[in-house]
C-alpha cells in the first residue's frame, strides 16, 4: 500500500462510481449509503498519508512517486507518473475531506436523477485528485479537461433556473483557457526534444529545459513571455482572476450545494496550483520581469478590492459568498506572486483555509435554501431564535472567513501580507481593505439574517440542524480552529517545496532560504542568478552537444 497509495486514492471513488453503475436506480436510498461509503473511504485511504508523509517532510523533491517517464503511451512520450511534493499533499487531503462532506450534505437535496448524480460526482473526486498528482503533463491534461464534464452535468442536470447557460459559460471559460495551455504544453514538449533529443511530457524534465527559453537566441524573452501568457489565461479563469471572474458567480448561484462546495473548495485551486507548480518553475525570468509581476500584482489587488466591493451589493445570499471568493483568491495570487517564502507559504495555506471556510459558507446557505427555498436575504431575520446551533456554526465560519485571529483565515492572509509587505509595502497597503470589507459584508449579512425578531412567519417553524448536517460541519469547524492555533505543521509541510520554488525563481542568494535547499531545475541551470545569460547559454550549447 505504501508504494501505491496514490494510486488507490486517486481511484477509490472512480471505483465507486463503477460500482454504482450496477445499482438499479429505483434503489435511491441504496445508491445513497453506497455513495457515502465509498466518499467516506476515499477519505479513510488518503489517512495513512499524513504520518507517511509527515516523516519525509523535510526531504527535498516529490515524494511517494509511482510509474516512470513515457511508460503509458510510449510513442509519444507520456507516462503513468505520480507524485506529491507539501503543497500537493495539503489540497489532496482537501480534496478527500470536501468530497466526503459534498456527498454527505446531498442526502435530501437530490432527488431526482441520483443515481447519475453520484456517479458523476465519484468520477469528478477522481479528477480533481488526479490533477494535483500528475507529473506527467499529458497525464495532467487528460484529468484537468476529465473534470470538465462531471462539473458541467452538475451544473447543467442539478443546477438553477439558469443552469444550462451557467454550465455553458463555465464549460467554454475554461476550455478556452485549457486549449492555450496545450499549444504552450506541446511548444515545451518539442524544445525538450530539441535540447535532449527525448520527447517526453515529463513535467520534471520540462523543469529543466523550459527556463533555457527565455536566454536561447532562437526564441528569447517575447516568445517565453507569450508562453507565460498562454499558461497564464488557463490558469487565471480557473482561479478566477479579475477579469476572468465572470463565469464563476452564474456557475456558483446555479450549482447544487454540493456543486458549490466543490467548486469553490477544490476546482478554484487548481488555477492557483497551476501557478506554483508550473508557471513560476518554468518561467523564472518571466515572473521576475518588472512589467509581468508589476500586472499580476495589479490584477491580484483589482480582484481583492472588485470582489469585496461587488459582494456589499449582493442580495443572494450564495452570489454574495460567490464574489468573496473572487477577493479570497486574490490575496492567494497576491501572496504567489510575492515570490517570497512568507508569502506562497501564506498563499498555499489561504488556499486550504479558503477551501474550509467557504465550503462551510456554500453549506450554510444550501441548509436554508433546503428549508425555505430561497437565498434572498431580505426573506430572512431573526433566524438565530429558531436556529441556534446554526446560528453559532454560521458565526464560527463567518469569523474564520474574515480573518478573526485564533481562526484559520487570520493565519493565511497575515502571512500573506507580511510577504507582501517584505516585497513591496504599498502592494500591502492596497490589498489590506480587502480584509475590513471582508468583515463588513460578512458581519452585515449576519446581521440581516440572524438577528432581530423573526419578522416572516415562514421562519418561525425552521427546524435546528439535523445530526447529518451537523457531521458535515464538524470537520471544518474543527480544521479552521486547529489551523488558526497551531499553524506550525502545515508551514513546516510547506517548508521544503516553497523554499525550492522561491530558490528557482530567485536564485541562492535570496535571503531567508532554508540552508541546503536546491533549485527543481537546478541541473541544468548553473545559474543561481536568473540574469546570467552567458552561463545560460553555455548550458544551452552543452545540452546540443551531447544531443
Amino acid at each position: 500500500m505504501h508504494n501505491h497509495i496514490l494510486s488507490i486514492i486517486l481511484f477509490t471513488p472512480l471505483a465507486g462510481a463503477l460500482l454504482l453503475i450496477f445499482v438499479p436506480k429505483e434503489s435511491k436510498d441504496a445508491i445513497r449509503w453506497i455513495a457515502n461509503i465509498v466518499a467516506l473511504a476515499g477519505l479513510l485511504v488518503s489517512v495513512p498519508l499524513v504520518p507517511w508523509f509527515w516523516a519525509q517532510r523535510f526531504e527535498p523533491g516529490f515524494k511517494f512517486m509511482e510509474g516512470a517517464p513515457n511508460n503509458w503511451i510510449p510513442s509519444i512520450g507520456a507516462g503513468y507518473v505520480l507524485g506529491i511534493d507539501g503543497i500537493s499533499f495539503l489540497l489532496i487531503m482537501l480534496t478527500t475531506l470536501l468530497g466526503w462532506v459534498s456527498i454527505l450534505s446531498s442526502w435530501t437535496a437530490i432527488e431526482n436523477r441520483v443515481k447519475e448524480y453520484y456517479i458523476w460526482f465519484l468520477v469528478l473526486q477522481t479528477g480533481m485528485l488526479g490533477v494535483f498528482m500528475a507529473l506527467d503533463f499529458f497525464l495532467f491534461f487528460v484529468f484537468w479537461e476529465a473534470m470538465l464534464v462531471p462539473m458541467y452535468l452538475l451544473i447543467g442536470i442539478w443546477g438553477g433556473p439558469r443552469k444550462l447557460y451557467a454550465a455553458i459559460k463555465f464549460f467554454l471559460y475554461t476550455l478556452f483557457g485549457s486549449v492555450l495551455m496545450l499549444l504552450a504544453v506541446l511548444f515545451l514538449y518539442f524544445y525538450n526534444f530539441h535540447q535532449t533529443g527525448q520527447y517526453t511530457f515529463s513535467i520534471q524534465a520540462l523543469y529543466k529545459t523550459a527556463p533555457l527559453i527565455f536566454h536561447d537566441p532562437a526564441y528569447g524573452s517575447t516568445f517565453a513571455i507569450l508562453l507565460f501568457l498562454a499558461f497564464f489565461l488557463a490558469f487565471a479563469i480557473k482561479v478566477p482572476m479579475f477579469p476572468f471572474h465572470t463565469w464563476l458567480p452564474d456557475a456558483h448561484v446555479e450549482a447544487p450545494t454540493a456543486g458549490s462546495v466543490i467548486l469553490a473548495g477544490v476546482l478554484l485551486k487548481m488555477g492557483t496550483y497551476g501557478f506554483v507548480r508550473f508557471s513560476l518553475p518554468f518561467f523564472p525570468d518571466v515572473v521576475m520581469h518588472p512589467k509581468v509581476r508589476g500586472w499580476m500584482i495589479f490584477l491580484s489587488i483589482v480582484g481583492i478590492i472588485y470582489g469585496a466591493l461587488v459582494s456589499l451589493m449582493q442580495k443572494d445570499m450564495k452570489k454574495l459568498v460567490a464574489y468573496s471568493s473572487v477577493s479570497h483568491l486574490g490575496f492567494c495570487t497576491l501572496g504567489i506572486f510575492a515570490l517570497n517564502p512568507a508569502g506562497l507559504s501564506g498563499s498555499v495555506l489561504q488556499q486550504i483555509n479558503h477551501g474550509i471556510s467557504t465550503g462551510a459558507l456554500f453549506l450554510i446557505v444550501g441548509i436554508l435554501y433546503e428549508r425555505r427555498h430561497t437565498r434572498e436575504i431580505s426573506e430572512y431575520g431573526g433566524i438565530s431564535n429558531v436556529m441556534p446551533v446554526y446560528a453559532t456554526i454560521t458565526m464560527i465560519m463567518f469569523l474564520s472567513s474574515m480573518g478573526l485571529p485564533l481562526l484559520n483565515g487570520f493565519v493565511g492572509e497575515f502571512t500573506i501580507l507580511q510577504g507582501t509587505f517584505m516585497e513591496n509595502w504599498k502592494w500591502a497597503a492596497w490589498a489590506v481593505p480587502g480584509v475590513i470589507l471582508a468583515a463588513a459584508y460578512l458581519l452585515w449579512l449576519y446581521q440581516r439574517v440572524f438577528f432581530g425578531t423573526v419578522t416572516n412567519p415562514k421562519n418561525e417553524k425552521l427546524h435546528d440542524l439535523t445530526p447529518r448536517e451537523l457531521l458535515t460541519f464538524a470537520p471544518l469547524v474543527i480544521v479552521a480552529f486547529w489551523i488558526g492555533l497551531y499553524p506550525k505543521p502545515f508551514f513546516q509541510i510547506l517548508e521544503q517545496p516553497v523554499n525550492q520554488i522561491v530558490y528557482t525563481v530567485r536564485g541562492k542568494d535570496y535571503p531567508g532560504l532554508q540552508p541546503g535547499v536546491q533549485s527543481v531545475n537546478a541541473a541544468i541551470r548553473p545559474a543561481d542568478d536568473a540574469g546570467n545569460a552567458a552561463a545560460v547559454q553555455t548550458a544551452l550549447n552543452q545540452s546540443k552537444g551531447t544531443k
